[in-house]
């Protein structure tokens, strides 16, 4: 009889069997056997043993085995057809989801699309089946020293814990999601971290105040701050800048922002000029800004306002002097001074929040205040300047100008002034005020909301940055023509008025962020062979 027809006999015959099935144990172990056979053979034996495995208990481990042997096969449709039926298996049989769970985890290695997504779809239906025995033989599997497998099961759970049905997730699944993902948390690359701290997301671990904190001070291990940072060490400050933009969503006025606001006081602004890429740097400087917002009581806070203080000066220049000499032709001489807009917005920012902790910082020191007080009027007249050109150059536009590249730059650019012109009408007080509220111009906004702001732009070119937006974050704006400059006239000694930069911005506009530097794992096992053990 032809192995085709044999088969299909067996099946009948174990079909009919109902509750005697268990006495046709022979025809069972011969659709076993068939998995060594054509690939038509192959794919019966698939159908057939997910359909009859329950009946066979005792037979669970050749079962396994038989599916495992298909998976593993060099046709592409044989293999994700094993894949589809060993959840089959697993549905009458729960106790074989952490097995098959942690083989499938290996498929993942696949270069062949297809097959790596019918892993995913098994895989997530092996999590409706066990929650907790799947995710426990995932992290298992993550355990592993394998680069490309740790990745790929990572991006898996953040992406499919993301689809699951509302309620599948218990708490005590929630909990031992958050026990494994702090485990592996303890040795991961950048890019893990970024994919980690996703699948925590999914928990809804931060809908409460301390889920909240728990997720901050997971990053603050991640950042860790008992190490001396060092600026040369471009992992530890990628490692910093990624952790603690996944920590700020969870800063409020319970979960306080202090210990990162005072490891960059203490540690990162002192070296901030050996810090080699300006990107950077701003990073630094924008979650800071960011960070000031939500921080505790400093202690020492003097010290730390000085800090930011003296950083903040590095980019506000004094007026240049007057010159008393020409040059060679007879002309005036022109001192040219670049303001660096971006820049000032977050250290302004930062200083306006974190000095409210010591309002007399400026007022105590006479020749602090006056030094201050000249640096503000003086970046006060770039700033007027530029935004009214910003405004003349917006007008009459319509809300799709406003939307194309250059007009997002521009709207940016006129938040990012607006911003830092209401923080200076605030610090010129005497005494200092620390009253105006900002909205910082590299913090997204939402679709509707952005909408709304860039709208209120075409309307009213009047209004200030609080009536313009953007839907998300810009890096700094720089200048392809001429940079902000103010001209000193030697020959008369009166300064003349501030010159408004000409020309067009420049379209060098990058997303808030720095590159993930991952460590390298090492090498990984190639090919096929998936370990079938590892408990």
């Amino acid at each position: 009889m032809d192995i085709i027809d044999k088969l299909y006999q067996h099946y009948e015959i174990l079909n009919e069997a109902k509750d005697d099935i268990a006495k046709h144990r022979k025809e069972y172990e011969d659709i076993l056997l068939a998995v060594k056979g054509s690939d038509k053979e192959k794919k019966l034996a698939s159908q057939f043993i997910a359909k009859f495995a329950k009946s066979f208990p005792d037979l669970e481990n050749e079962t396994i085995d038989a599916m495992f042997d298909l998976c593993e096969d060099d046709d592409v449709l044989i293999r994700k057809q094993a894949i589809k039926d060993l959840v089959n298996i697993c549905k009458d049989n729960k106790g074989a989801v952490r097995k098959i769970a942690y083989a499938l985890a290996q498929i993942l290695q696949s270069e062949d699309n297809s097959e790596v997504t019918a892993v995913h779809n098994s895989i997530a239906s092996l999590y409706q089946i066990d929650p907790a025995a799947t995710i426990e033989a995932l992290f298992s599997e993550l355990a592993e020293d394998n680069e490309v497998m740790r990745e790929r099961t990572l991006k898996m759970l953040a992406m499919k814990l993301r689809t699951l049905e509302t309620g599948v997730m218990k708490p005590e699944v929630k909990e031992l999601l958050v026990k494994e993902c702090k485990k592996i948390l303890q040795d991961v690359t950048a890019d893990e971290f970024v994919l980690v701290m996703a699948i925590l997301g999914q928990c809804k671990i931060a809908d409460s105040v301390s889920g909240q904190q728990q997720l901050v001070d997971l990053v603050a291990e991640q950042c860790n701050f008992t190490q001396v940072f060092n600026p040369a060490d471009q992992e530890h400050l990628d490692r910093i800048i990624i952790c603690i933009k996944h920590a700020l969503p969870y800063f409020s006025t319970q979960v306080k922002s202090t210990a990162f606001v005072s490891y960059i006081c203490d540690q990162v602004l002192p070296h901030r000029n050996e810090i080699g890429q300006s990107e950077q740097k701003l990073d630094i400087f924008k979650l800071l800004a960011e960070l000031s917002s939500n921080c505790g009581p400093l202690d020492p806070v003097v010290e730390r306002i000085q800090i930011v203080y003296d950083t903040l000066l590095e980019y506000m220049p004094l007026p240049p002097p007057v010159l008393e000499e020409t040059n060679g032709d007879g002309c005036t001489t022109e001192t040219e001074i670049r303001l660096e807009f971006t820049f000032v917005e977050s250290l302004i920012f930062a200083f306006h929040q974190l000095a409210r902790q010591h309002r007399e910082f400026l007022t105590d020191n006479a020749d602090r205040s006056k030094d201050f007080r000249s640096r503000l009027q003086y970046f006060a007249r770039g700033v007027q300047g530029y935004i009214k050109k910003l405004r003349e150059s917006l007008q009459d536009k319509g809300v799709d100008q406003l939307r194309d590249e250059e007009g997002r730059i521009k709207v940016t650019a006129l938040r990012t002034t607006s911003n830092i012109n209401s923080l200076i009408r605030d610090l010129f007080r005497n005494p200092p005020s620390y009253k105006v509220n900002v909205t910082l111009s590299f913090k997204p906004t939402n679709a509707s909301q952005a909408a709304k702001q860039t709208a209120a732009v075409a309307v009213n070119n009047e209004s200030t940055s609080e009536a313009a937006g953007v839907a998300k974050r810009h890096a700094p704006i720089t200048f392809e023509s001429s940079p902000p400059k103010v001209r000193v006239n030697t020959d008369n000694r009166v300064r003349q008025p501030y010159v408004v930069p000409t020309g067009k911005f420049s379209a060098n506009v990058s997303a808030h962020g720095a590159d993930s530097r991952p460590r390298g794992r090492g090498g990984y096992r190639g090919g096929r062979g998936y370990r079938r053990g590892g408990y």
